[in-house]
């Protein structure tokens, strides 16, 4: 997959010792790991990922200072057809045998203007690139039970084939069957631990 230089995914910070900063942890059941690729050039497939784990550090003084890391279980994909997910599996595309975890970790956060970019390595299969994720952070808000929860709020898009993410399989009139560029779609929500 092609890095365009933004990704949308999802989030993990490490604090150092020398600073004040709050941890929080993914919320599987209030996040969205999403992602859609074009469909024979007229629709879109969607699809997401279930089951993954992940650490936001937030230094609320100085959000430059905070992390972000997020590994996602590959064999998860749902894309609401089994035949489809299971080909997803196989080495061609995604090789959950021999690549069983999709991970970002970021590496800085920058304030740009008013945007807000984790930037950080992504690993797919067997290729590492470092990219970039334009976010929106929301809350802190105290929930009903009295715990602090986060969100955010990030996507970006990337080309499949820079990282061995193949399926070349073409109609007759040579357009492709699946497009190269797959967009992510990321809500994660983490409540303070």
């Amino acid at each position: 997959m092609k890095s365009t230089g933004t990704l949308p995914v999802v989030l993990a910070l490490a604090a150092t010792a020398s600073f004040a900063a709050d941890t929080y942890k993914v919320d599987r059941d209030h996040t969205k790991i999403g992602f859609s690729v074009p469909h024979i050039a007229i629709s879109t497939v969607d699809g997401r990922f279930k089951r993954f784990d992940g650490t936001i550090v937030l230094d609320a003084k100085d959000a430059t200072r905070s992390s972000v890391e997020i590994t996602i279980q590959a064999d998860s994909v749902d894309t609401a057809v089994g035949a489809r997910d299971s080909d997803l599996h196989s080495s061609e595309l995604l090789d959950v045998a021999r690549y069983p975890e999709i991970h970002f970790k970021s590496t800085r956060i920058e304030r740009r203007g008013h945007q807000w970019v984790a930037v950080g390595e992504f690993t797919l299969k067997d290729v590492t690139k470092l990219i970039e994720l334009p976010f929106v952070l929301q809350g802190p808000v105290t929930d009903s039970g009295g715990r602090s929860r986060i969100a955010v709020h990030t996507g970006t898009r990337i080309n499949r084939h820079d990282y061995h993410v193949q399926y070349d399989t073409r109609l007759r009139d040579g357009s492709p069957i699946v497009g190269e560029e797959v967009t992510i779609d990321l809500t994660v929500e983490a409540t303070k631990q």
